[in-house]
């Protein structure tokens, strides 16, 4: 796997570069790839933390992202979401990777609080694997099979 640059900014230490390529690999894995229109830009981003992760190798490609959004904005917890490796990076391991990061992260800069997600349904035993637990029965989001998941 290529080494993978972190950074973890608030919205407004985003610069225009980052949140470009953020908006680019949203759009291009969450509504091109899954063929699903959805409102991406839903206000949340500005009250959010943003992780990217940029290619060692080419530093203007952005492999990895992620958002974390405050508590009781969207949940009364803190929540990841948004959560999306480039399609060149998949089985790399750079997921993993992400999500490590972004908990570790939360951990550090935001204490030690619990954190939901809402998981595609396919994805559960990889969410598992970092402690979340089912919390919701299956619901569409976006037509899209999901399970909301809690890490206390």
């Amino acid at each position: 796997m290529a080494t993978i640059r972190w950074q973890w900014l608030r919205y407004d230490d985003m610069g225009k570069h980052e949140l470009y390529e953020a908006m680019v690999l949203r759009q291009e894995v969450f509504v091109v790839e899954q063929n699903c229109p959805y409102q991406d830009a839903d206000r949340l981003d500005q009250h959010s933390w943003h992780l990217l992760g940029w290619s060692d190798k080419n530093p203007q490609q952005l492999l990895a992202y992620l958002r974390v959004v405050e508590k009781e904005l969207k949940y009364s917890e803190i929540s990841i979401g948004r959560v999306v490796t480039h399609p060149s990076t998949r089985g790399t391991g750079a997921g993993r990777e992400l999500m490590a990061t972004a908990i570790n992260c939360i951990e550090k800069h935001l204490d030690r609080q619990a954190i939901r997600i809402s998981a595609q349904e396919y994805l559960l035993s990889f969410y598992g694997s970092f402690g979340f637990v089912p919390v919701s029965d299956i619901y569409l989001e976006d037509d899209i099979p999901h399970v909301e998941m809690l890490r206390s």
